[in-house]
C-alpha cells in the first residue's frame, strides 16, 4: 500500500510519473507569462501613489489638474573671474541661447540677460541659470534629451574659459538610466558565472549544477512577465521591482532547487534506488522547501501592511518570484531528476563535489560549541548584539538628486548649481486648488505667500507660479535652505507648512485647499509613515512566521528561539549598514560618497526580506534535526548530526546569496549598493555566526524542552516534513571534553 505523504512528496510523485507535463508545461507558461507581459506593457506608478501624507494630497491635486507641465532643465554658466556683467559672459549666455533655439524639442528659452529679475543670477554674479522647456510631457523628456546635451557640450567647446553644464529631470533621468542599465548588465553578466562556478564546486558535475540556474532563470523570466500583467490591476515601479524580481528570484530560485538536489544526492548514497530516493526527498527537503518559501511570502507580505505603494508592488513582485521558485523547485526539478537519473552527474569534475575537510571542519566547530553552549550564546549573541549598536544612531532619507554617484558629470553640475543658487533644484512646491486661482484675490495672496517667505530666512527666490489650464489650481514653487533633505530643507519646511501658508490661506474663500509637495515634502512626510506602520509590519510578520513555524515543528519553543535569533541576525545587519554607510571611512573601498544616511524604504524591506530569507536556512537545519529526532536520537545528537550533513549544502547556498547581493553592491545608486550589501552581510551572519553557533547552543541548552507544546494546543494541525528518517545518517558519536 502506497505511504502517506505530504504536499510536496504528492508534488515530487506526480511529477515523475509526469516529467512531459511537468516539464514542458512549465516552459510553456513561463514563456507565455513573458510574451503577454511584454505585450501588454508596463503600467507604472503615478507621483501620487508613492507619497504620502500631505504631499500624496498635493500631488493627487496636481495629477487631477492636468498641468501638462513639460519639463524644465537648467543650464549653468559660470566663471570665477567674471561676472554676467562682463561681455565675454554675455557672448557665452547669448551663444547658448542661439545653439538652444535650433534644437527642435527646445521651447520657452528664459535668458538671464532679458530677463534679470527671474532670479537667474547668482548673489554674487559668478554664476547664471539659462532655463528651457523640453517639449512636449515630462515623462517623455528623458528620451529626447540627448541631442540637447549635445548642444550644450558643443557651446562648452566653444567658450572654453567658462563653465557650461545642464542639469535637469530629464538630463538626470538619461543619465542614470544608462549608467543604472550598464551596471545592472554588468552585474547580471557576473553573477551566472560567478553562481555556475560555486554550483560546480558544490556538486562537482555540470548537468547538476546548471539545473539550480535554469530553473532559477526561468522562475524570473515568468515572475517579470507575470509583474507586468499584474501591473494593470496594481501600478508598479518596474525599474525598482525588476532588480528586486532578479535579485530575490535568483537567490532563493538556486537555494530551494540546491536544498532539494543535494538530499536526492544524499538519498541516493545511503543506498535507496533513484526512485525511492526522490520520493523520500520530495516528503522531506521537498516539505521543507514549501514551508521556507511559504515563511518567505509571509514575511514579504508584511510589505502590505506598510501603506505605501512602493512598498506594496515591491512585496507583489517579490511574492511571484518566490512562488515561481517554488513550483519550479517542487514540480520541475523532481521531473528533471527522474527523467535524468545517473545522467544528472554528467560533466563529473573529478577533483570536485566531494570534499570530506569541509565536514571535518564543520564538525569541529559544533563541537566545540556543544560543550559550552552557554559560552558560546554569551560570545556569539554578545558580538551580534554588540554589532547591532549603532543601529540606534540610524539616520534615513528617501534617495534624491544628493545622492547620485558623485563620477557622474550631471552630478557635480547640480552641486554647482545648489551651491550657487540653494534650493533651486530641490524647491517645496505649494500647490492651491479653488474654484478659480486666478482672481485678483488669489494673485494678491500669492504675493503676500512671497512676501512671508522672502522674511523666513529659510526660503528663496525665484518663487515660480503656474497655473493650470481650467485656472482650478496654482503651483508655487519656493527654493529651499539646505541640500533638500536635510535638517536645514526640514526646518524651512515646516516654516512653510506652519507660519507661512497658515494665516495667508485662512483669508481665502471656502473650499480652498493648500498642500504642500516636493523632494523635502516627500522625503518627511514618508518617513513619519514609517515611524507609524513598522511595529504593525513587525507584529504581522513575526505573528505569522511564528504560527506556521508552530505548526512545523509542533513547539512554541522552536519558533521563539527562531524568531529572537532572525532579530538578532537582522540588527546585526543594520548596524554594519549603518557603520557602513552612515560615515565616510569606507568610501574608498566601496566606491561611494557617504549621504550620511540610509534610504528610508530599506528598513523594512530589508527587515521582511531578511526574515523571510534567514528562515531558509532555519527551516532546513530544523527540519532536519526534527527528522533525526522522531527517529530517536537525542536533541544534541540530532542538532550535531542535522548541522554536518547540511554544511556543505547550506555554504554553497550562503555563498550563492552572499555573490548574488554583492554584485549589486556594486551598483552606482547607493541605495542599491546599500541594499545589496545589507542583504549580503545579513546572510553571511544568519549562515556562519546563527546557523553553527546560536542555533546548536541554543538547542542543546534548552534540550528535549526544543519540542514543547501545551496540551492544550496538541489539536494543532502539522506542516512537517513526512515521516521519520528510516536510516538516519551516521556520523562520528559527540566528542567530550
Amino acid at each position: 500500500m502506497e505511504r502517506r505523504t505530504n504536499l510536496a512528496g504528492r508534488a515530487g510523485r506526480w511529477s515523475a510519473a509526469h516529467w512531459k507535463t511537468a516539464t514542458f508545461g512549465w516552459l510553456a507558461f513561463a514563456i507565455a507569462a513573458m510574451v503577454v507581459g511584454a505585450a501588454v506593457g508596463v503600467k507604472e506608478l503615478n507621483d501620487s501613489d508613492t507619497a504620502n501624507g500631505e504631499s500624496a494630497r498635493a500631488e493627487k491635486i496636481l495629477e487631477q489638474a492636468d498641468f501638462k507641465t513639460p519639463a524644465t532643465e537648467s543650464v549653468l554658466i559660470q566663471s570665477s573671474t567674471t561676472t554676467v556683467d562682463d561681455d565675454a559672459f554675455r557672448a557665452t549666455v547669448a551663444s547658448l541661447v542661439q545653439t538652444l533655439s535650433g534644437e527642435k524639442d527646445v521651447t520657452n528659452i528664459l535668458s538671464p540677460i532679458e530677463h534679470p529679475n527671474a532670479g537667474l543670477v547668482s548673489k554674487d554674479g559668478h554664476s547664471a541659470l539659462v532655463q528651457f522647456d523640453v517639449r512636449g510631457d515630462a515623462n517623455d523628456a528623458a528620451d529626447k534629451i540627448a541631442p540637447i546635451l549635445a548642444a550644450v557640450d558643443r557651446t562648452q567647446a566653444g567658450n572654453p574659459s567658462l563653465l557650461v553644464e545642464e542639469f535637469g529631470g530629464a538630463s538626470a533621468d538619461h543619465v542614470l538610466n544608462e549608467q543604472f542599465n550598464k551596471d545592472l548588465h554588468r552585474a547580471e553578466l557576473t553573477s551566472l558565472p560567478l553562481t555556475l562556478l560555486i554550483l560546480l564546486v558544490a556538486f562537482g558535475a555540470l548537468v547538476a549544477a546548471g539545473l539550480p540556474v535554469l530553473l532559477a532563470f526561468s522562475a524570473v523570466l515568468a515572475a517579470v512577465g507575470l509583474n507586468s500583467i499584474v501591473s494593470h490591476l496594481v501600478p508598479t515601479d518596474a525599474q525598482t521591482v525588476v532588480v528586486v524580481i532578479v535579485m530575490i528570484g535568483m537567490a532563493v530560485g538556486i537555494d530551494y532547487s540546491l536544498f532539494y538536489l543535494q538530499r536526492e544526492r544524499e538519498e541516493r548514497r545511503s543506498g535507496q534506488t533513484p526512485h525511492d530516493a526522490l520520493l523520500r526527498t520530495a516528503a522531506t527537503s521537498g516539505q521543507a522547501v514549501l514551508i521556507s518559501g511559504a515563511t518567505v511570502l509571509i514575511a514579504v507580505a508584511g510589505m502590505l501592511v506598510a501603506g505605501n505603494a512602493i512598498f506594496t508592488t515591491i512585496a507583489i513582485g517579490t511574492m511571484i518570484v518566490v512562488f515561481a521558485a517554488m513550483v519550479a523547485s517542487l514540480t520541475v526539478l523532481p521531473a528533471l531528476l527522474h527523467r535524468l537519473g545517473d545522467k544528472v552527474d554528467k560533466g563529473r569534475v573529478p577533483v570536485l563535489g566531494n570534499r570530506p575537510g569541509e565536514e571535518k571542519f564543520w564538525s569541529r566547530i559544533v563541537d566545540r560549541v556543544l560543550r559550552r553552549p552557554g559560552l558560546a550564546v554569551v560570545l556569539a549573541g554578545g558580538g551580534l548584539a554588540l554589532l547591532a549598536l549603532p543601529a540606534i544612531t540610524m539616520h534615513t532619507k528617501l534617495p534624491s538628486l544628493t545622492d547620485l554617484p558623485q563620477n557622474l558629470k550631471i552630478v557635480r553640475t547640480f552641486e554647482r548649481i545648489q551651491a550657487a543658487f540653494p534650493g533651486s533644484q530641490t524647491p517645496a512646491v505649494m500647490v492651491v486648488k479653488a474654484d478659480d486661482v486666478s482672481t485678483p484675490e488669489y494673485r494678491r495672496a500669492f504675493d503676500l505667500f512671497r512676501e512671508r517667505a522672502l522674511a523666513t530666512g529659510v526660503l528663496f527666490p525665484p518663487f515660480d507660479t503656474k497655473v493650470s489650464r481650467d485656472r482650478t489650481v496654482a503651483q508655487v514653487e519656493f527654493s529651499i535652505a539646505g541640500d533638500g533633505d536635510n535638517d536645514q530643507s526640514v526646518k524651512a519646511l515646516k516654516t512653510l507648512r506652519e507660519d507661512v501658508i497658515p494665516p495667508i490661506a485662512s483669508t481665502l474663500p471656502s473650499g480652498t485647499e493648500t498642500a504642500v509637495t516636493g523632494v523635502t515634502g516627500g522625503t518627511y512626510d514618508f518617513n513619519q509613515q514609517m515611524k507609524k506602520r513598522i511595529p504593525f509590519v513587525f507584529l504581522f510578520v513575526l505573528g505569522l512566521a511564528f504560527v506556521l513555524l508552530l505548526l512545523t515543528f509542533r513547539s512554541i519553543v522552536i519558533p521563539a528561539k527562531a524568531v529572537v535569533l532572525n532579530l538578532l541576525s537582522v540588527g546585526a545587519a543594520y548596524g554594519i549598514l549603518v557603520a557602513v554607510f552612515q560615515h565616510s571611512w569606507a568610501e574608498g573601498i566601496l566606491g561611494f560618497q557617504s549621504n550620511h544616511s540610509i534610504a528610508s524604504w530599506l528598513p523594512l524591506f530589508m527587515f521582511v526580506v531578511l526574515f523571510g530569507l534567514s528562515m531558509d536556512y532555519h527551516v532546513f537545519i530544523l527540519s532536519r534535526v526534527k527528522e533525526l529526532h522522531d527517529a530517536g536520537e537525542s536533541t544534541e545528537n540530532a542538532v550535531r548530526h542535522a548541522i554536518i550533513h547540511t554544511a556543505g549544502t547550506v555554504t554553497s547556498a550562503a555563498l550563492i546569496m552572499v555573490a548574488v547581493f554583492g554584485l549589486f553592491a556594486t551598483i552606482s545608486t547607493i541605495d542599491v549598493k546599500q541594499m545589496g550589501f545589507g542583504l549580503a552581510v545579513a546572510v553571511l551572519i544568519d549562515a556562519t555566526i546563527i546557523r553553527a553557533v546560536l542555533l546548536p547552543a541554543a538547542m542543546k541548552r534548552l534540550g528535549e524542552w526544543n519540542w514543547y507544546l501545551p496540551s492544550w494546543l496538541e489539536w494543532l494541525p502539522t506542516l512537517a516534513p513526512e515521516g521519520t528518517a528510516d536510516k538516519p545518517p551516521q556520523a562520528p558519536p559527540i566528542a567530550t571534553p
